[in-house]
């Protein structure tokens, strides 16, 4: 069994009540990091955290009251870990600027917000791990994820820079783009494409494992995995990537 050097390092993992979130938390929990989750719903947080071992604390990413409250549970971590819910797909001429704020609220300026909060701690340590949960979308751009594509693009964006700020006092900064996973995430995002008379939910869910070359929709403990290794201290020299974890499905050579 290989030691990831996070024995004892503070970690704050936003949407780590389920899903992908949950599944890093408890990736980071086994080895022994001092695990802090957040995300909106308490009742399903407390119960999570029991399950984990893990503190807790019900705040919203994309509020200043809410990275306030993180901060105030879990302050000075050594491990960041940014991750909100995406919007649900849609048609781009439905939108109007609220649902781009919001968006951009949860998904960009938010983490941006939790990475000012915490990253001059990290320089002063010596030792930091920001990892931001993404999508392919930034990638491959789906066609109904028009917010979600703009709004990770914009983080994806800023993160490639800071990086590069940063990495000379061992704090890296890295994004997560996971392709189709067996999660409730993705089972809303299936849901939000359905039509009146069209494919059922059944036929999509189908259709999309078939696209997969792995032939299979990835498990959360897989990404949980790779989102412990790119925390831990043998990760110190990968910096400023966004690593695909999405069973192939990428068609590109780079």
């Amino acid at each position: 069994m290989v030691d990831l050097g996070l024995q004892g390092r503070k970690a704050l993992v936003f949407g780590g009540s389920r899903g992908l979130g949950r599944a890093a938390a408890e990736a980071l929990a086994r080895e022994g990091a001092q695990v802090t989750i957040a995300a909106r719903d308490a009742k399903r947080l407390a119960m999570a955290a029991q399950e984990l071992g893990a503190a807790w604390i019900a705040a919203d990413i994309s509020s200043e009251s809410g990275r306030s409250a993180a901060l105030d549970a879990c302050p000075g971590p050594d491990i960041l870990i940014n991750n909100a819910d995406a919007p649900l797909p849609g048609d781009f001429r439905a939108w109007e600027r609220g649902d781009w704020l919001q968006a951009l609220d949860a998904l960009a300026l938010g983490p941006i917000e939790m990475i000012r909060g915490v990253v001059d701690g990290m320089i002063e340590r010596r030792w930091g791990r920001i990892l931001n949960v993404s999508s392919r979308s930034i990638k491959v751009a789906q066609a109904e994820l028009g917010l979600s594509n703009g709004a990770r693009s914009v983080l994806a964006g800023f993160c490639a820079g800071l990086a590069r700020q940063v990495a000379r006092h061992n704090v890296t900064v890295n994004n997560i783009l996971p392709g189709v996973f067996a999660t409730d995430a993705q089972r809303r995002h299936i849901q939000g494409m359905l039509e009146p008379g069209g494919q059922s939910f059944e036929e999509v869910w189908e259709e999309r494992r078939r696209r997969v070359p792995a032939a299979r929709y990835g498990e959360a403990f897989e990404f949980g995995d790779l989102a412990a290794y790119l925390c831990s201290a043998q990760a110190g020299f990968i910096t400023g990537q966004s690593v695909l974890i999405d069973g192939g499905q990428y068609p590109g050579t780079f």
